[in-house]
């Protein structure tokens, strides 16, 4: 008799293999299966590929809404079968079952259908391996200390799938009935998390696009002291009226100074918190412009590697539990980290700068201390470096700089100037190249000292609209306003590009036609839908389903009936809302397929067109019927965007293409025999 370990993806089912013994693997069905022996115990160490279950629609018919018979069933994957009838084949000589997912909601949902669908019913009786890295060490004391199976997680998660099937199914056939009245065919979604995080969007575009600049006028004045000049800004900002800004500066030309005041404060800068995952997706973009998807899944490669711990965590928090000394001193024996541990080492007591965040299930993500066993690529490399300096960065001393206000009395018209100089370092020595104190330097003044006057700079200036959104400020306030998951954030802003409905220009994200038509269709007819205040509820109501103190029947049922109430709304004015959003969709379909004048017979425009035959995409002409044969190929993965652009060397179009991973938009020149090319 054997023990089934139910893990979540392969690279964890082999580690967990090998940190408990010597395994042999299988592969009956082509899935992998471990054998292995610990402790005298016997285990088969199987793999669920992720979910293997999910959420479908009872009825099997996609034209009908409003759909509430949901049920559990194997998902449309031919691999995902095969690895459900080799667990279902295991489950029936196994005396015992651990479920060693990943821990939290959406690791728990997948051991939980697993072990209910596939192993019959076996959950309950199934214990849990919890585990924060997938080290050796760590993982062999989750399995000697098996716990009970988490049910109040497994609740939450299961609840969560539902509330987000119920919601984006019903409202994606809402809009797709709605667009189809109109003739048109177009893939659109939304959803309880997607409408609020485009709503997002759509009002900062509304925002910068309503904006009024208003004039104002900056005045400043260069002076010199001891053979250091400085500049010093007017006390006011923005001077209003180029009258008062005029008066200013006529009374400070050829005028000397006088300091009026001089204030010297030490400013204390506390080290970081260790990251959690939106710290670092968010420092990620900030350093790298990794779009947060990318970070997400760089991260859990580093995690399945036993390079750092489990990445998807709210925490900010370091417990002394991990062992500090112990990580530290491994990460010692890595070469590009000797001089920092030594220097952390050195410093005697060992106390991280924690932050106010926690997560019941695991703490901050921290390096493992495991040396990669091969080479990180480039960008794996960059973001391992970030985790394990920012880590030993949270047991520095604080950062200390000096910082001199000065104020100048010129004609008694005061202006002030800011001096930074830095003191001490501290934890910023281990977290470099990422930080560095600023310096600002002012020459050595006292009250009273005279200063000469090089010259008064007057400039008139236009306020300026809010900035636009990146990928990385728009996750933060996902997070500040509690909607969706740690997990789940990323996806939702990838899957608002995939669907047009926004997309990235060269000052962030850009509101698309078709985004503002969902928005304002929603806001008119299923405004509850659009809100946070209904997303941020349901949030709150799902943790207290997984601390058992509520009851996700009761929580579905009231999420139900204000769906139902919204949806009766939508589909008294479905033919409106279907116009609507069919203009929308017209003008963005125009947009995307021209990308610009043929360059071969100078009349027609080259068009984006699929082969029926291949399914590949290409560039054609529009004249192709009357002669012109001009093509080109083009990537066949990423979204493709046209700018109207030439290429300076050979004069065909020039595109963007954004792909899901990276926040970077790549320019080429579609013509392949492009000079540009061959340089």
């Amino acid at each position: 008799m054997y023990t089934l370990v139910v893990c979540e993806k392969p690279d964890g089912a082999r580690r967990i293999a090998q940190a408990l013994g010597d395994p042999k693997e299988s592969r009956p069905n082509g899935i992998s299966v471990f054998d292995v022996t610990s402790n005298g115990r016997d285990y088969k160490v199987c793999t669920a590929l992720g979910h293997l279950y999910g959420l479908t629609d009872a009825t099997k018919n996609r034209s009908v809404y409003p759909v509430l018979d949901l049920e559990w069933t194997p998902v449309a994957n031919p691999r995902a079968a095969k690895a459900i009838k080799v667990i279902s084949e295991l489950s029936k000589g196994a005396s015992a079952f651990v479920h060693a997912c990943d821990y939290d909601q959406e690791g728990e949902v997948i051991g939980h259908s697993i072990l209910q669908h596939a192993c019959g019913n076996k959950y309950e009786m199934a214990r849990r391996a919890k585990f924060s890295t997938l080290t050796d060490e760590e993982i062999r004391e989750s399995f000697d200390n098996l716990a009970r199976s988490n049910s109040g997680l497994a609740e939450a998660g299961r609840s969560r799938h539902m509330l987000d099937f119920i919601y984006g199914v019903n409202m994606s056939r809402a809009l797709a009935r709605s667009l189809k009245s109109t003739s048109k065919y177009r893939n659109l979604s939304i959803g309880r998390v997607q409408g609020p995080t485009l709503a997002f969007v759509v009002d900062r575009e509304l925002e910068i696009k309503l904006h009024v600049p208003v004039p104002y006028w900056t005045i400043a004045v260069q002076f010199e002291k001891n053979n250091q000049t400085f500049f010093a800004q007017y006390e006011k900002p923005k001077v209003e009226t180029l009258l008062e800004a005029k008066s200013i500066v006529d009374a400070c030309v050829g005028m000397d100074g006088t300091l009026a005041g001089v204030i010297e404060n030490r400013v204390v800068l506390r080290p970081p918190a260790p990251f959690n995952l939106g710290d670092l997706q968010r420092e990620a973009y900030r350093l790298f412009k990794l779009s947060p998807g990318y970070t997400l899944a760089i991260a859990e490669k580093l995690y399945l590697h036993a390079l750092i711990s489990y990445p998807r965590t709210s925490s900010q928090k370091l417990p002394r539990s991990i062992g500090y000394s112990k990580i530290i001193s491994s990460i010692s024996k890595i070469e590009s980290y000797t001089r920092l541990a030594s220097m952390v080492f050195s410093k005697g007591c060992l106390m991280p700068s924690d932050g106010r965040m926690s997560d019941p299930a695991h703490p901050a993500i921290y390096p493992t201390g495991v040396a990669p066993r091969q080479k990180l690529s480039g960008l794996e490399f960059k973001v391992y470096d970030l985790i394990v300096k920012r880590f030993l960065a949270t047991f520095g001393d604080p950062a200390i700089s000096r910082h001199t206000d000065i104020s100048i009395d010129l004609n008694h018209h005061a202006f002030k100037a800011e001096g930074k100089m830095p003191v001490y370092e501290g934890w910023m020595v281990f977290y470099k190249p990422y930080v560095r104190l600023e310096q600002r330097d002012l020459p050595e003044l006292h009250k009273d000292d005279a200063v000469r006057n090089l010259g008064v700079e007057m400039e008139e200036k236009f306020t300026q609209p809010p900035y636009r959104y990146n990928q990385a400020s728009l996750l933060a306030r996902m997070e500040h306003e509690k909607i969706g998951t740690k997990a789940t954030r990323a996806d939702i802003i990838a899957t608002l590009f995939k669907r047009n409905y926004i997309s990235s220009g060269k000052s962030g994200i850009e509101a698309a036609d078709l985004g503002f038509a969902i928005i304002d269709s929603m806001r008119e007819f299923m405004p509850v839908i659009v809100s946070t205040s209904l997303t941020r509820s349901m949030e709150e109501q799902l943790e207290l389903v997984e601390e058992r103190s509520a009851d996700s029947v009761s929580v579905i049922e009231q999420a139900v009936d204000n769906l139902i109430e919204s949806l009766a709304s939508f589909m008294e004015k479905e033919a409106d809302i279907g116009t609507r959003i069919g203009d929308a969709v017209s003008a963005d379909s125009k947009r995307a397929a021209t990308i610009g004048p043929c360059p071969v017979c100078k009349r027609g425009q080259l068009r984006i067109i699929k082969s029926y035959k291949t399914r590949k995409r290409f560039v054609g002409c529009s004249n192709y019927l009357v002669g012109c044969k001009a093509t080109a190929p083009l990537p066949q993965k990423g979204l493709i965007k046209t700018g109207g652009r030439a290429c300076p060397e050979c004069g065909w179009p020039v595109v963007g293409v954004i792909f899901a991973r990276r926040a970077k938009q790549w320019k080429i020149c579609i013509n392949m025999q492009c000079p540009s090319r061959k340089k």
